[in-house]
This record gives structure tokens, sequence and C-alpha cells, in this order.
């Protein structure tokens, strides 16, 4: 694929010019913009301390003009041809003139103008004392206006690293911005120093409750409704019994209350796919048709039916089919509102190669021929994530056994039918059922990936991350921090880790302070839990370890934010085929510091893109953000996301300037968090975002700053059709041939045990695997050396 410049919408920028004052506001002594209304000339064509700036193919002109807001000059910028690209005016970055910041600080900036075109948006670049002058991001875009309008906003916190700004107005659309006056002010502390209202290891760490009410479900899917509540869903809950009689069942969990209710469920949506449509509906894909067989010959099944579950009346109803059983599907909104999915097992227990797209416009599932198809095997819950401009990421993270082909991870464009590898990932067949999220502010596109295992091989489970950093023109993984070691349960109690014993079944959830959790996991597939948790912080590529849920947390687990800022753990299923129906609650360190801010109205709920939007708050904020709710299965959510939305403050009135960008925010319910100064958020409020996308022209980035435009990984275009990938019917890495359906004896045994009949039943007997019968004649693990029916009796363990 030939390397090119992609259209970029606007990263984070609302549409409009925020508060407006009726008055004139002249600079102030604590203006830190040297020659803020162009009076000074400077060398050359430009005043003193501002520079031109831009790219692409445009005609264009910059002009110190006497139409001045105030004094004697104003600086126009102008397109007046365009076909790509941009043209900014913008404080020169030197140390004479780029004002000098202070990390953690936010600034408000401000300026006046006047513009003839909606293509104009506020555009800031830090320094950074390592790596030099590099794009921050945008924080607004300026309507038309014919008269002086003055534009104001504030910075997100100042990133580590930096020392100094630059920033001013980029036109990418024809026509013209004039501006003067600009103003920055350092933003004073608003709010007094936490008091701590635990004991002093809970606010440094938190604190884990465990529920005194049971999960009545075996629930492995746990999804956060608009109205606060959360589904569980089980279906069978991987017991066999329960699908031979038709009991599926789903739950309804009520965190105000502290109950459920559980809901009649009318097919087998174990391990099916999910995710929330922008009208707060619960779109389910898939599920289980059917259990292997214990000869070891079938392997899972999935069905093609599709289910939607309501929130108000608490129903599931059918959706037409889709075109393939996907057992173990992945699930992605799209900015348009549409859903794609790929992956998981079909009805006859091979691997589906067909892409899938639910169309919102049309409430159903498109034919095979109305969907681009590259007839490519993604493998089961693979992780894609949606970029800014459209395109998809796979992670790497996926459920069971080796990674697909190549280097791991890939990026897929729909629209040229294209699949580009990006390299760097770690031990990229050792990723089964790590966790991915895109981190906060998704406005920055930046994926971390965490652990991860091999069913099939079963080695110890790493501490392996990952980030990649999606905006840079050839994207490729970093090697991230290890995760933080903790215990784990060998069977005889836990004893800390050694060596690089990390884990799987990893859970990791976005939080309203910018920073990511993460929880739970095992060291071996369905065996032998890990207790740690513990707290990554983007802006310092580091971890701190934090209390520890008590749970075990392995296969079939999940954990989910709760719009008042808690996180929910729910599950566990052992290879044993028992169940753990606790249910934790961790209170993180920003709940324990006094008093919260609190969001006292919202001015309107129904949200589209590029609004301007007012909130009230009863005391300072410093940022406001958007975060999905949960839909959450095997690690996996790959529409975990966290939005900024950059302010616009006076008093206790705060304008949020919403992403004019579908693609950064898809259309749905969102949580809305206010956040002070010392992390502590508000409880959520319920906002709606929907509507056409804010930017109409093909390409209307205000500029693209290398977003991976310039791929340089292997491309693998549409292949030949095909019907299905052959898979191993042993894909969970479970051998059938021991024990009920529900059990999961390995079909590798971890490294440390060795290949004696002695030592497998010891290490099934210390994980409680119970009496196990033998299924047929043959006896693939030696487990029953005298042929009596039933593994790991006196007799055969003498053998051995």
């Amino acid at each position: 694929m030939r390397s090119r410049r992609r259209p970029a919408l606007l990263a984070v920028m609302g549409l409009t010019a925020g508060l407006l004052l009726s008055t004139p506001q002249p600079a102030s002594a604590a203006n830190l913009i040297k020659n803020p209304g162009f009076e000074t000339a400077g060398t050359g064509d430009m005043p003193y301390c501002w520079s031109k700036s831009g790219w692409g193919d445009n005609d264009f002109s910059f002009t110190t003009t006497a139409d001045a807001h105030s004094g004697t000059k104003a600086m126009k910028v102008e397109l007046t041809r365009r076909v790509s690209g941009d043209r900014k005016a913008l404080v020169t970055e030197s140390t004479a003139c780029a004002p000098v910041v202070t990390v953690g600080k936010q600034y408000d900036l401000g300026l006046w103008y006047k513009s003839t075109t909606p293509d104009t948006s506020l555009t800031l670049f830090r320094h950074d004392t390592t790596a030099g002058w590099q794009y921050w991001t945008d924080l607004k875009t300026l309507e038309p206006a014919g008269a002086w309008t003055q534009a104001s906003v504030r910075t997100p916190a100042v990133p580590a690293g930096t020392d100094r700004i630059s920033w001013g107005v980029s036109v990418y659309g024809t026509g013209s911005a004039t501006t003067d006056d600009y103003t920055m002010d350092q933003v004073a502390d608003p709010v007094p120093d936490p008091v701590c209202t635990g004991t002093p290891a809970e606010c440094a760490n938190g604190r884990w409750d465990v529920l005194p009410t049971k999960n009545p479900v075996r629930s492995m899917h746990s999804v956060v409704l608009n109205n606060g509540k959360v589904l569980l869903i089980a279906g069978s809950g991987n017991s066999q019994e329960q699908f031979d009689a038709g009991t599926f069942t789903s739950a309804v969990y009520n965190p105000a209350t502290g109950t459920y209710k559980v809901i009649p469920t009318p097919k087998d949506m174990f391990c099916s796919g999910h995710v929330q449509l922008q009208d707060g509906r619960v779109l389910v894909m898939s599920g289980n048709k059917g259990y292997p067989t214990a000869d070891g010959t079938i392997g899972y099944q999935g069905y093609k039916d599709s289910y939607i579950f309501d929130p108000v009346s608490e129903t599931y109803s059918k959706t037409n089919n889709m075109n393939d059983g996907h057992w173990y599907p992945s699930a992605t909104a799209l900015g348009n509102g549409d859903v794609i999915s790929f992956g998981g097992l079909k009805e006859d227990s091979t691997g589906s190669v067909t892409a899938e797209l639910w169309s919102d416009a049309q409430q159903k599932w498109l034919p095979t021929w109305q969907v681009n198809q590259t007839w490519s095997y993604w493998g089961l819950y693979p992780s894609m994530i949606l970029m800014q401009d459209g395109r998809l990421f796979y992670s790497g993270s996926h459920t069971f056994g080796n990674n697909i082909p190549g280097t791991g991870s890939a990026i897929y464009d729909y629209d040229a039918n294209t699949i580009t590898q990006t390299p760097g990932l770690q031990n990229k067949d050792q990723r089964d059922q790590s966790a991915s999220v895109l981190l906060p502010p998704a406005q920055d596109q930046k994926v971390l990936t965490l652990g991860g295992g091999n069913i099939d091989s079963n080695p110890d489970a790493n501490r392996l991350t990952d980030v990649i950093d999606l905006k840079t023109a050839n994207p490729a993984y970093v090697a991230g921090p290890p995760i933080p070691q903790g215990t784990v349960d060998l069977g005889n109690g836990p004893v800390p880790q050694t060596g690089n014993q990390g884990k799987m079944y990893v859970s990791a959830v976005l939080l309203p302070d910018g920073k990511v959790l993460e929880t739970g996991g095992a060291l071996h597939n369905r065996a032998d839990p890990v207790y740690e948790t513990s707290i990554y912080d983007p802006a310092t590529n580091t971890f701190d370890p934090v209390a520890v849920d008590p749970e075990a947390r392995g296969y079939h687990s999940s954990a989910f934010l709760l719009p008042d800022g808690r996180v929910m753990t729910t599950g566990d299923n052992p290879g044993n085929g028992s169940w753990n129906h606790d249910v934790s609650i961790y209170t993180p360190p920003y709940l324990l510091k006094g008093a919260r801010p609190a969001i006292t109205s919202v001015i309107d709920t129904e949200w589209t893109y590029g609004d301007t939007q007012r909130i009230t708050v009863d005391r300072p904020i410093a940022k406001a953000e958007l975060i999905r709710p949960a839909a959450v299965t095997h690690s996996s959510d790959p529409n975990q996301r966290f939005v900024d939305l950059p302010l616009s403050v006076d008093g206790n009135n705060v304008d949020l300037n919403v992403t004019s960008n579908p693609n950064m925010a898809p259309p749905g319910w969102y949580m809305l968090f206010a956040v002070d100064a010392n992390g502590v958020p508000s409880v959520a409020k319920w906002v709606h975002l929907q509507g056409p996308q804010a930017l109409s022209a093909t390409d209307a980035s205000a500029h693209v700053h290398s977003f991976a435009d310039d791929l340089q990984g292997k491309v693998t275009e549409p292949g030949k059709k095909r019907t299905s990938q052959k898979v191993s019917p042993t894909v969970s890495g479970c051998d059938r041939h021991y024990g009920s359906i529900n059990v999961c004896v390995p079909t590798v045994f971890p490294e440390k045990v060795k290949k004696t009949t002695a030592a497998r039943c010891a290490w099934l007997k210390a994980n409680d695997y119970g009496r196990l019968k033998v299924n047929g004649k043959d006896d693939p693990l030696r487990l029953d050396r005298n042929k009596d029916g039933v593994a790991c009796g006196k007799a055969d363990v003498r053998k051995s």
C-alpha cells in the first residue's frame, strides 16, 4: 500500500466559541503571552514572537491587518485553495517567546477572533525536555463569526516533562481567521489538600469489600446499562447440565439497592459478543449452539442467532440472524452507530472468516455481499479498537492459544479492505487473555496491552505490557513497565510470585481520574489464581500496586466501572468446573480524599457532535470526560474509552467542548464525570451523544501530524473467498476425555509439572478436580494406568 496522508478528524475539540463576553477584556499583567496583540514588529513579515506553520497542498497568506480588535494590528490567516493540510499562526517555539509552564498546572487560553470558515481550531504544541517540540492537542474549534468574538478554553494538566507550550490558530478550510488580543493565565489551585476519610492504608491503596449478596447466575458477560444497572449474562454458565435442561439465565444488578433480578434468557448466550447500541439497548450476538463431544472430535459450536436486550423492559427480543455462527466474536461500535464483528467459531466448530456488519439505520445484520470481506480468520474475541479515522486497530489481545500469523497486531482499513501489520508486540503468541485498552484520553490514541499466556502450551503467564501510539506515522509497540507481581495460589495457599511470573485473564478498567485499574488473573490455564491489583498512570507510564481483591478472578471473570466511580468484579471459573458467585467492590483512593465535586445541573442530556454543553458544578473542577460504559467478557472490551472534554470556565458554570469526531466517541450513552484537581470524581451523569458528524469535508483534519499515515508493515488484501478456517476441537485447552463437560483437564500441564501420572494427578488433586471419569477408551494423558475407567486412582499413581 503506497504511503499516503490520511484524513484524521479533529481529536478533541468542540465547534463553538465557548463563553462569549459582552465587553472587551484587555490583557492583564498576568498574561503569559508576549506581543499578544501583534503590535511589536518582528523580523521578516511576522510580528515579534509569532511564526508561520502548516503543511499540505493549499494556497495561503499571512497578513498583519489593521482590522484589529484593539490597538492597530491583528493577524489574518487565509486559505484561498485547499486540497490538504492547514496553515497556522503560532507563538514562536523559542525560549524567548514560548510561555514557561509548570507540570500538573492548567492554563486558561483566550483570544478574540473573526472567521469566515468553520474549519478553524485552537491548536497546542508542547516542548518536551527530552524529545523537543511536539504536537499536544486541539482544544477547540471556532465557529464562523462576522464580528469580533471572544473564545476561551482551559488546557488539560500540563504533562510530565513539559517546560513550555506554543499555541495559536489553525485554518484547514478555504476562508480566513483573523485573531487578536491573546491571553494565557495559570489557573489558581482550586481546592485545598485532600482530607483522608479512611485508614491511611485505604487512602493510599483503596479498599475492597465483598458484597453480602451473591450473584445468582454464573455470569461471564457484564454490560453497564444507561440507567446505571448492570446486565450479567450467563446463558448456560459453562454448564452442560443447564444447557441440556434448556436453563439459560441472565440477571440485572442494581448497585443502588444491591439487589438482583433474574431475567428469562431465550438462548445459550454463553460466550457471545455484546455491545451497547446508540439508543442504549444491548446487541448480543451468537453464543453456544453446542458443547464439545467427549471423544474430542467436535468442539464448541456457535449459532447464528442475535438478540437485543432492552434496559427499560428488561427483556430480550430477536433480530435477524448473522451470516455465520460466531462463538467468541468481537464487537466494535463504529462512528456511524453500526457494529462490526469478526472471528469466533461457526456452527461446525470451524473458525469464521466472515466479517459481520450490523446496520444501525436498518436495525439488522447486513447480508455478506453488502459487507467488505478479506476472508481472514481473526481468532476468538480479537480486540478490535476503533481509531480516530475510522480504521480498526487489532491490538493482539485474543482468547485461546496462539495469535494470528505475522506480528500479532495490525491496522484494518475497512474502506480499502486491507490489513497492515504493526510491529513490536512482545511474545505475540503468549498474549492469550491479555487485556487491551485505549488509554485516557482517547484523543491521544495510545493503546496498552497487559499480560497474557497460552492455554495450548500452558507456560507461566507473563508480566509483559506494550504501548503503541497510533498518532505516529508508522505505529509500533514499545515495551511498557512490567505488571507488578503479587501472590499466586498453587494449591497450598498464596505465595509470592517469582521470576517472570505474571498473569493471564487480566481485567483492565478506565478510571475517571485518567488512570487504569488492572486486577485479577491466573498463572496457568484455569488454575493458580494470582492476587494482584495495581493502577497504571498513562502520564508517567508506571504502575502503583494497590489493595488486592480478596477473591480469585481468573477465567470467566469481569471487572468494570460503576457510575459512582467504584469498580465491580464478578466471577471465576477454575478448571474443576466450580464457580465463584461472590462479588467484590473496589473503592479507589480518590473516593477517600474527602468531599466529592458534584454536577448540580446538566442543561441538556441530548448531545450532538461539536456541541458546547454547559454544566454547573458545586466547586471548581480540573477536567471533565465521557466514559463509555463497559461491555466486557474474557478480558475483552474494545469499546472502552475515556474522551476528554476541554473546559471553558466561568465560576461554577462550565462549558464542555464536545468532540466533533464520532470515531472518537461512537454514538451512544456515556457517563459524564467532573473531576477536581485532586483527581476526585463526581458521581456520573448520563448523557446521550448522537447526531451527524459535525465536519463534512472529505478531509476535515485541522492537521494530520503523521497519524498512522505511512504504514510500512506487510499488507494483506482480500484473499480468495472461503468458507472457514480449520480450528482444533481442543481450542479451549481442555481434554474432554476426563470428567464432565464442565471440567477442564488441561491438554498441556504447566511446565513445572512432570510428565508422570503421579505428578499430574497430584496437580489435579491440589486444584480440587475430585473424581474424574474417563470418557471412552482413550487415555491421552496417561491418567488411568489400570484401565478401570477412573483417572488418578490409587493404582494409577502406583503404576506411574
